[in-house]
């Protein structure tokens, strides 16, 4: 509906993969298995539970009355026990043994977790297809010099691929904090309302083992390695905090490639993907602004101050628990996934499509290469014409200051190489100094370490993860 307010990251930005990871029937119905799972693992532990009532459930796990949710919660203002109501009335046999020794917290905590999980994953196939654009970029361009930059004042020579490395490298180490997020993330399992599982020792007559094996199988049934081994009425919020420190590294990264690319389209060098009908400004229709790039950088910048509101969560947890959690991470933790969501896509699309002028690039190489020549034309000199050091190097001084003034004061090009041509002290030819001038003089290592960079820490993920690459995206705006 036009008249109401709907996130922008819903109605613009994010996946429609993120978007159903986080939406109501992605959470209610593991609200259901969640229900199914603790009644199954209760018969298994010798609760008089029947096949008969579990097979019920399973019958209505997916088909989720929400009018009678919705009409009960304006009852009883409570949603977890609205939903067990509802469900109980779609299965009559069952309804006496639904959320039987449970809390709120093991369906909204446990469900929580899953879908935290399942987000992470997304992000991960996103982060990873993003790696596998660069490294292509990089490959493509690992020989061709461009000026590097420091303080973006110009410095030595490095080249298109090697800085492409760069961003790259910044996504392996934010794959590295996902993985282990991965890896260590943890059920809430069945713990009770002050995470003492009093509920469960009274329903198994005190038998501490049947308790440890229902919280454990919870676990072992939804794919994890574990629950946590303590905790209060719900599980720590320190693991919403870690999650959205993970989404706020993959913010950092993805704000440093898009500003760099904003720099570079500034000096013309490398654009992002600009579409033939596309409009750059209103009022200046020859504009190309890099309008995706800033929306990374946009995006990334809430992710990184939203990732904030978790930290503040995770500290403000009173005792065994309170409730100003709730409300907070309702909004934080979506709204952090979707937005990440949009950065990746947004990220894809550029990486796949970056736009380079080597010619634009050479020019502005051959505008400063001249002064970073200089020492290698003046040992050049003294090695084998037998220069002298000093007198060499006062004159090329004075020679500099001089190109210098032309291109700063009069708006000229760099004339150093054709003073120093001229200059009887020098017996070098213009030959000789232009050979000296090949930038490719200049790069060092910088096309080897793309190769070694792509061969021995890119090439292993992606072929670990090549069923998870995804191609292009097309965006929405």
């Amino acid at each position: 509906m036009k008249n109401i307010y709907e996130s922008p990251l819903n109605s613009r930005y994010s996946s429609r993969e993120m978007k159903e990871i986080f939406s109501p029937d992605m959470k209610f119905k593991t609200w259901r298995k969640l229900w199914i799972i603790l009644a199954e693992t209760e018969k298994e532990l010798g609760l008089n539970i029947t096949d008969e009532q579990i097979e019920e459930l399973k019958a209505h796990a997916e088909d989720i009355n929400y009018d009678v949710a919705e009409a009960r919660e304006k009852v009883c203002r409570h949603d977890v026990m609205s939903h067990v109501y509802a469900y109980g009335k779609q299965c009559p046999k069952a309804e006496a043994i639904i959320h039987l020794g449970a809390t709120s917290c093991y369906v909204g905590d446990n469900t929580d977790v899953i879908v935290m999980t399942e987000a992470m994953k997304l992000i991960r196939k996103m982060v990873v297809s993003v790696i596998a654009k660069l490294g292509d970029f990089a490959l493509k361009y690992k020989d061709l010099p461009t000026l590097g930059f420091t303080h973006f004042q110009p410095a030595q020579l490095t080249t298109v691929g090697k800085r492409a490395c760069l961003w790259a490298q910044d996504l392996l180490m934010d794959l590295e904090q996902i993985d282990f997020f991965l890896d260590n993330v943890k059920l809430l399992g069945c713990k009770g309302t002050t995470g003492t599982q009093a509920s469960f020792m009274e329903l198994f007559g005190n038998d501490e083992e049947k308790v440890k094996a229902l919280d454990n199988a919870i676990a072992e049934k939804l794919g994890f390695k574990a629950v946590f081994p303590v905790s209060g009425q719900t599980y720590s919020r320190k693991l919403d905090s870690q999650a959205a420190n993970v989404l706020s590294g993959i913010a950092q990264s993805a704000t440093k490639f898009a500003n760099d690319v904003r720099l570079l389209a500034h000096l013309k060098e490398v654009e992002e993907p600009f579409e033939k009908g596309q409009i750059g400004s209103s009022a200046m229709a020859y504009k190309r602004n890099p309008m995706r790039c800033e929306r990374i950088t946009g995006l990334s910048r809430y992710i990184m101050s939203a990732a904030l509101n978790p930290a503040l969560t995770a500290s403000a947890q009173w005792l065994e628990r309170t409730l100003d959690d709730s409300s907070n991470k309702r909004i934080a933790i979506p709204e952090m996934f979707l937005a990440c969501d949009a950065v990746l896509g947004i990220y894809l699309n550029v990486a796949g499509g970056l736009v380079v002028y080597p010619k634009v690039i050479e020019k502005r190489i051959m505008s400063e290469l001249p002064f970073m020549a200089t020492e290698n034309i003046m040992m050049d000199e003294v090695k084998y014409r037998g220069g002298n050091r000093q007198e060499l190097h006062e004159r090329i001084r004075a020679l500099s200051m001089e190109a210098a003034a032309v291109v700063k004061q009069e708006g000229g090009d760099n004339d150093l190489i054709d003073r120093i041509v001229k200059d009887p002290l020098f017996k070098c030819s213009e030959e000789d100094i232009r050979k000296t001038l090949d930038p490719k003089n200049f790069i060092g290592r910088a096309p080897g370490q793309v190769v070694e960079f792509i061969e021995n820490h890119v090439k292993p993920v992606l072929e670990e993860n090549k069923a998870d690459l995804l191609g292009n995206v097309e965006l929405s705006v």
